[in-house]
């Protein structure tokens, strides 16, 4: 079979696997909108958010926006851009709900993962810079799985979206979910993706950001060890690092994050199966 074949039979079947795992419509903040798309034809749109590309899948003979919402974001309507095959743009409206997150008070016995120095501040900086740019990492991709294995399996210790506050004072929401499980416990890849970058971070510890296309992004901090390169393709179910306590951790857990199109979603809504 030759590879232009392949590549259009992949493109022929994949909207129909898209359209079979689309994740659970939760439009609020933190959460994904599922927006129907004025467009039936064979090309997908191009639509934004904010700026930002976002995944568009096909259901059906129609196309549908699946749009990751920031924390940030304030509830009612919203708009994405969409860009046509001639270059006409117009807009589509959807939206958002509002949601209230509870509050998590930790204390740490290292202050300075509360109040960093100048120094460590601009260290911080650097490394946000580089955590950035890779959640917002664009990879055009023919499918995108969009039900994730769990990672680890372990215990629940902290919800996505919690009010954070160490020590008192109130830091930024909780942007994924924390799993305790043993020290060493390997982590594996949720689905097939590329290494976009790996590095330990002040605050992460040592991290993993995985790329599955199309503006999916996951995250793997406070490991103990890294087992994986920037560049590397991974499988689903490879391991990936091993369970640690690095960074601004208070025992062995493993902190995954999914980044849609730059925001933060609940992991929750992507998850195919238990903890």
């Amino acid at each position: 079979m030759s590879k232009r074949l392949f590549a259009l039979l992949l493109l022929l079947a994949s909207p129909a696997l898209w359209a079979a795992s689309l994740p659970p419509a939760e439009p609020v903040p933190g959460g994904i909108a599922i927006v129907p798309l004025p467009a039936s034809g064979p090309t997908a749109p191009a639509a934004r958010y904010h700026g930002d590309r976002v995944l568009v899948v096909r259901s059906g003979h129609d196309w549908r926006a699946v749009v990751g919402i920031p924390l940030g974001a304030k509830p009612g309507p919203q708009q994405l851009t969409l860009t046509g095959r001639d270059g006409r743009q117009s807009t589509v409206v959807f939206r958002i709900h509002a949601k209230t997150y509870a509050s998590q008070h930790i204390t740490l016995k290292n202050k300075h993962m509360v109040n960093p120095t100048k120094q460590e501040l601009n260290r911080i900086w650097r490394e946000e810079k580089a955590i950035h740019a890779a959640l917002r990492t664009w990879r055009a991709s023919p499918a995108v799985v969009l039900r994730l294995k769990p990672p680890i399996h372990g215990i629940r210790t902290s919800p996505f979206g919690l009010r954070r506050f160490f020590n008192g004072e109130p830091r930024r929401p909780h942007s994924g979910i924390d799993i305790a499980a043993p020290l060493g416990t390997p982590i594996h890849a949720p689905a097939p993706a590329r290494v976009v970058l790996t590095g330990h971070f002040f605050f992460d510890g040592n991290c993993v950001f995985l790329d599955h296309g199309n503006g999916l992004v996951t995250m793997y901090a406070h490991m103990s060890k890294i087992e994986v390169k920037a560049g590397q393709r991974v499988k689903s179910g490879q391991v990936i690092g091993l369970v640690g306590a690095t960074g601004r951790a208070t025992g062995p857990h493993l902190h995954w994050g999914v980044s849609m199109n730059d925001a933060r979603i609940d992991p929750d809504l992507l998850l195919a199966g238990k903890l």
